[in-house]
């Protein structure tokens, strides 16, 4: 199978990167999406971060009549444990670890480079970060769920197993309902994984208080070491 290269949206340090952020969007979105957030998690110049923001392919998604959106893999259904498709999620992991690779060719090693995804671009973390072959930085997953879950632990990394993760959903998400999310935060726990759990009282967004966690997790996983 051949990966395709995505686009993205790409901002850069005034000087060398010591570490990266690779974000997700959601469905239906586009790389631009998380752009204006990045300045008020004072990042960038202030750490040395380098954050990409990729744009998913169009494809059609099923749940929304078949309308082509950009989409990291098809809906089947509302009932996320009814059907996957587990093809363009595959494929979309190809995506993403080929964006990391690029990272790594490029001088940031993969224990500075954090995956980041709100909704369908967190479920897209998710699922690569904890089959990622090295460890990472972290993996910042927002008002997302797992996504092929019952794969999770013959294909997890033992090599990533430290990663921490940070997981955070509103409690009113109608999209993504609080127990889906808490199912997933509770196999990755059973499997030995470090997640920082966060709700607000939000539906399926982002919240000011949240951005503050965002900004000092963040922050704690990518300052140097003095």
């Amino acid at each position: 199978m051949t990966t395709r290269w995505l686009d993205a949206v790409e901002i850069n340090p005034a000087q060398k990167p010591q570490a990266c952020i690779i974000w997700l969007h959601s469905l239906g979105a586009d790389g631009h999406d998380f752009e204006p957030l990045i300045p008020e998690l004072r990042i960038v110049d202030e750490i040395g971060v380098r954050v990409v923001l990729p744009h998913a392919p169009p494809r059609p998604v099923t749940i929304n009549g078949g309308m082509v959106m950009r989409a990291w893999y098809d809906v089947l259904s509302p009932d996320f444990s009814i059907a996957e498709d587990a093809r363009g999620i595959r494929q979309s992991e190809q995506q993403l670890l080929a964006l990391i690779d690029n990272e790594v060719a490029n001088g940031i090693p993969a224990e500075r480079i954090v995956l980041a995804g709100f909704s369908q671009g967190g479920a897209m973390v998710l699922h690569t970060g904890v089959r990622y072959h090295q460890q990472l930085a972290g993996i910042l997953a927002l008002s997302c769920y797992l996504p092929l879950a019952d794969s999770l632990a013959r294909e997890s990394s033992a090599a990533n197993r430290p990663v921490p993760i940070m997981m955070a959903h509103g409690v009113a998400d109608p999209l993504i309902p609080l127990p889906l999310a808490q199912q997933s935060r509770d196999q990755l726990r059973q499997l030995g994984y470090l997640v920082d759990w966060y709700t607000y009282p939000m539906p399926h967004a982002v919240y000011p208080q949240e951005i503050r966690d965002i900004r000092d997790w963040l922050s704690k996983r990518l300052t140097p070491d003095v």
